[in-house]
């Protein structure tokens, strides 16, 4: 149902017909776009990658390794000489390893929340969720702040019928469906949430749904829909509700260039196969077609894998390395490897930054169950192309990997970087009553750009 708030020339009929346009399954476009008062530079970076690995990667198994503390804490496996002078990594990142030129990574990012909805909200917006430490949270006020990549749709415009912002290949969740805070458009207003596209481009039989018209419309009919839906496009109006997945059949069934975009088999197989055929890791393929086509920010969610440890999540409570060494590391490591050598081959990775990303650590000690737990007191990160210096490391964590001793990074100053390297450096929003906010009161992290 849309409800005009202001409105001009059309008359009461072309109204009733463009409702219509909505219930047939296809959508308006956006009929207005905010844009930030504040001013911008020259962008580093034109889209953005997040490489979430949501469930908490163990900082001792990646980018902080602990080879001289005793091994209840630095766990059985080793550390690996990387490409950078200096800088040793997990021995189960071998392809990442040799790629670290490119890499900036941060071993002492802190959230000081041991909860995944609340340390990810935190993570996502830049904003600690009140209270700290709130497991199974959901989406509602006093924390509902934009997400980075609802920062970015009001930020950028939209290119070729495709968003600005989109997530793949589903929402992040609590047992029981609970999906975090933080991952939509909040207070910014519900036009700006980024497109939550739920799919397997591993499978078969991948297609989006709504990428091709429906039998009964004609090209001529979707062409005359898509002139009123321009015509009302001129209009001064506001419409404040109407169904996100109509909006997106309409802006990709008008599209092929957005329609090319998905057909992740126009891809090799050999390419395919680099990057592993799991539906996370074609996710980042798919993540790269979504960059080349124009779209500024990709969010990558790590989805679970029936009948394995731990639900095939980083959520490693128990039998920790047999997940770590059986699956997560090799299936990270691979696909993560793939698209920075598949970026930076195409010629896209000095203009697109890869952001690898978690909601927190793990314990520096195993429990009873050979597992580690959450730790949001210090974990690392990694970041590579769009302006970032790789081969530097930032910040340091103490001998167990438990505190940070210098170089201490939060969630704003990570998404006060990114924003910066897209050239919104100090980036003002407007929430949906115009009120004006800063997008982050972070700092950018110098070292590192």
């Amino acid at each position: 149902m849309l409800r005009l708030v202001s409105s001009d020339r059309l008359d009461r009929r072309e109204w009733l017909r463009a409702g219509a346009v909505g219930l047939g399954g296809l959508t308006l476009p956006q009929l207005l776009t905010q844009r930030a008062t504040a001013g911008t530079k020259p962008a580093r970076a034109k889209s953005v990658i997040i490489f979430g690995l949501t469930g908490g990667p163990a900082q001792h198994d990646t980018w902080d390794p602990k080879p001289d503390a005793p091994a209840e804490i630095r766990g059985p496996f080793g550390s690996t000489q990387s490409r950078t002078v200096g800088l040793r990594v997990g021995e189960l990142m071998p392809l990442t390893a040799a790629l670290t030129d490119k890499i900036a990574v941060l071993r002492a990012v802190v959230t000081n929340d041991n909860a995944h909805s609340s340390s990810g909200y935190q993570m996502l917006t830049g904003v600690p969720h009140v209270p700290l430490n709130a497991e199974s949270a959901t989406p509602k006020p006093p924390n509902n702040q934009p997400s980075l990549g609802a920062m970015v749709r009001y930020l950028r415009p939209a290119v070729g019928g495709l968003p600005s912002a989109v997530t793949v290949p589903e929402h992040i969740w609590n047992d029981g469906n609970f999906p975090w805070p933080g991952q939509d458009a909040g207070i910014l207003g519900r036009k700006h949430d980024p497109w939550l596209i739920h799919c397997d481009p591993n499978d078969a039989k991948f297609k989006i749904g709504a990428l091709a018209p429906p039998d009964d419309v004609p090209a001529a009919r979707l062409a005359e829909r898509q002139s009123l839906l321009g015509g009302m496009n001129r209009l001064p109006a506001t419409f404040e509700t109407f169904d996100a997945s109509t909006r997106k059949a309409f802006e990709l069934v008008a599209s092929g260039a957005a329609r090319a975009a998905f057909d992740i088999d126009r891809e090799s197989p050999k390419l395919r196969e680099r990057y592993g055929r799991s539906r996370y890791a074609q996710s980042a393929l798919l993540a790269r077609r979504l960059v080349e086509a124009g779209v500024s920010l990709v969010q990558i969610n790590w989805t679970r894998i029936a009948n394995l440890e731990n639900q095939g999540g980083w959520d490693t409570h128990a039998k920790h390395n047999q997940s770590a060494k059986g699956f997560l590391m090799p299936m990270m490591d691979r696909a993560f490897s793939a698209l920075i050598t598949d970026l930076d081959a195409r010629g896209l990775l000095d203009e697109t930054l890869v952001v690898w990303f978690g909601e927190f650590g793990r314990t520096p000690k195993f429990n009873g169950n050979g597992g580690r737990d959450h730790w949001g007191h210090v974990f690392s990160l990694a970041l590579c192309g769009g302006g970032i210096r790789g081969g530097v490391v930032y910040g340091t964590s103490d001998k167990q990997g438990a505190y940070p001793i210098d170089g201490r990074v939060e969630p704003r100053d990570l998404i006060a970087t990114v924003l910066d390297r897209l050239g919104f450096p100090d980036a003002e929003l407007r929430d949906a009553e115009g009120r004006p906010f800063p997008a982050t009161r972070g700092s950018v992290i110098r070292a590192i750009v």
